[in-house]
């Protein structure tokens, strides 16, 4: 009888905790949801590899929580973070995240150049 490997479990050792993942775009070799280590799978580190453009093109931050029992898709929550985070600290955001805010709001990206606004007056 074969046996299959085993899989390192995505589920965090400590159970109790909202784990974030992102799906990423890569154009003609497809979409995958991004490998992560455990100790980066939380909001905070998810918000800080957007702000710095570190996706390709990403498409859904899904949240879930396995001892609560519940999954949902964070993407708009998450875009909407970005774009305070970038308006309050008169940063750009970097494209990816850029294409991510509109994509997840509706909204158009000629609100979110902050540093070349500051630049300009």
């Amino acid at each position: 009888m074969r046996t299959i490997p085993s899989t390192p479990s995505v589920v965090p050792a400590d159970r109790d905790v909202t784990v974030y993942i992102v799906l990423d775009d890569f154009g003609s070799m497809g979409t995958a949801y991004r490998e992560t280590d455990a100790a980066s799978c939380d909001q905070q580190s998810v918000f800080d590899d957007l702000m710095t453009g570190q996706f390709n093109n990403p498409l859904r931050v899904i949240a879930f929580n396995t001892a609560e029992g519940w999954a949902r898709d964070a993407s708009k929550d998450i875009a909407l973070l970005v774009f305070e985070a970038a308006r309050v600290r008169n940063k750009d955001l970097s494209e990816s995240a850029r294409r991510f805010y509109e994509r997840r709001t509706g909204l158009g990206s000629t609100l979110i150049n902050f540093a070349a606004a500051r630049r300009q007056s």
